[in-house]
């Protein structure tokens, strides 16, 4: 966009420069306001960000209503169970499903991508399954219209499109060297055309940063997570507001300065944040779940097998429980011996589990670190890094749910084995059980987001600085530039 030429203001001081900033903002807005085809992309791209918000909304509170469906239907068929060996229900098993927090609307992360369904049983540990997008259309798999995604890729391309001309476009018409022989000083053109461009970026946002402050008011809970969101978001968009003019006013013609910034836009926005995932995934080498599994049951095999009467690991167990209650027979223990020996074979195998899990997040962490490293020269990956974190939608969160679920599938699984040994009578029929009520007793599922505290430092912290890094980059870099226009405006 060009501007009209500016008539200064003789009088020295603050208030003149300040009355010459805002004049130019002025004359910018009335040009952009003026050039149809900006102002219908601009309404395109707020009904775009509405239409984000309501329909992401939406698929928010049919997934939650779904999974508490599943999750109450789950819970009503372990409650229901007849009166069975305890045994018998470590083995029917129960399924979880984690929820989502208010803020997922806006920003899914990798939610869709990854399980949200365990099913928790004896002697296993069961990864998460039944993602969203294995059972959605196919078009999922190329994005979802969020309005994180409105605001970290469309957006910046519509403020590269309203700024590229900004100043340039006046160097080409001669009209930047007038402005300057008039008195206009470099770094008031400057600060008048970001505070222009700057107001359109959160203009742009704006309908995104009420739904946010929208869900801080209604849910209190994720308040701090949600107005964290709010400034983190609106650095994002002031750095490429400041970047777009920036480059409009540091190249000669308009043409460059656009083939730049739609350049940069594409290296930053659309490339690295889908590279760099595949450059740290063959740095680290994960093994597939085909091979943990296989190492896992390698392992299994090595430490003893609780159903195995002969198990050499085992036969020592029974040795040591025997001399703990001071008996030479299993028929002389005060307590049922094969609920011992499922509990004795739960806590080896639930050691092994844990152990290969922590092994896993630890890799998945190694990825993580060397994908954020890449946000020093790509915002948005430093603003979905925040995101998703802030939305708990991000792989820690997922991991979290994973080891939440297997302490409560430990927990479970274990009160069920001291049934066995506590409560159980061996009968040698093979048909011993145990009331029902025992079942209903289970605590429900219960699935806590991270502390806010925790997620800031983690994430919310380093992507600030990263953004805030980036602006004071930029406006050093405005400097420099600003005496260059006086010196050279043509």
């Amino acid at each position: 966009m060009s501007g009209a030429i500016i008539t200064p203001l003789r009088a020295a001081g603050p208030a003149s420069t300040l009355a010459v900033v805002l004049a130019i903002a002025r004359s910018e807005w009335r040009a952009m306001l003026r050039n149809q085809v900006a102002l219908a992309a601009g309404i395109l791209m707020l009904a775009l960000t509405l239409a984000a918000i309501l329909v992401s909304h939406e698929r928010l509170n049919a997934v939650n209503a779904e999974r508490e469906r599943f999750q109450s239907t789950a819970d009503g068929q372990w409650a229901n169970q007849p009166d069975r060996h305890p045994h018998r229900v470590v083995h029917y098993g129960h399924y979880v499903f984690r929820p989502l927090t208010p803020l997922a609307f806006f920003d899914f992360g990798v939610d869709p991508f990854t399980g949200n369904t365990l099913f928790l049983e004896g002697h296993r540990q069961n990864s998460a399954n039944f993602s969203d997008a294995g059972q959605s259309s196919v078009l999922l798999r190329f994005g979802q219209l969020t309005p994180a995604f409105v605001l970290q890729v469309l957006t910046p391309l519509l403020i590269v499109f309203l700024a590229f001309g900004s100043v340039a476009r006046e160097r080409e018409r001669g009209q930047l060297r007038l402005q300057v022989v008039q008195g206009i000083r470099g770094a008031s053109l400057l600060l008048g055309k970001l505070l222009a461009h700057a107001g359109v970026a959160l203009l742009l946002g704006a309908p995104a940063l009420a739904a946010l402050i929208a869900i801080a008011t209604l849910h209190p809970n994720v308040a701090p997570e949600a107005l964290t969101m709010v400034g983190g978001y609106v650095l994002y968009l002031l750095v490429w507001a400041v970047a777009a003019v920036l480059v409009s006013s540091a190249l000669p013609r308009a043409r460059d300065a656009l083939l730049a910034l739609v350049a940069g836009w594409i290296v930053t926005a659309i490339l690295l944040p889908r590279v760099m995932p595949d450059l740290a995934a063959g740095q680290v080498q994960r093994p597939s779940r085909i091979e943990t599994e296989v190492a896992i049951h390698e392992r299994l095999a090595a430490i003893g097998d609780s159903h195995d009467a002969d198990d050499p690991y085992f036969n020592a167990f029974r040795a040591r429980t025997l001399a703990r209650y001071g008996v030479t027979r299993i028929e002389d223990l005060p307590v049922n011996y094969g609920g011992l020996l499922m509990a004795e074979g739960e806590r080896m195998t639930s050691a092994l589990f844990d152990e290969f899990m922590r092994e896993d997040h630890a890799r998945q962490r190694r990825e993580s670190a060397i994908v954020n490293g890449a946000s020093i020269v790509s915002p948005v990956i430093a603003l979905r890094r925040m995101s998703t974190a802030l939305a708990g939608t991000n792989l820690d969160s997922h991991a979290r749910f994973l080891s939440e679920g297997e302490k409560y599938r430990y927990g479970f699984v274990q009160s069920l084995n001291g049934l066995h040994a506590n409560v159980v009578t061996p009968t040698g029929d093979g048909a011993e059980r145990i009331d029902k009520h025992h079942w209903q007793q289970t605590p429900r599922f219960g699935y806590a987001p991270a502390a806010y505290a925790d997620v800031a430092a983690r994430h919310a912290w380093p992507a600030f600085a990263v953004l805030g890094g980036w602006l004071l980059a930029l406006f050093g870099a405005g400097s420099v530039i600003a005496k260059r226009l006086e010196r050279n405006p043509k």
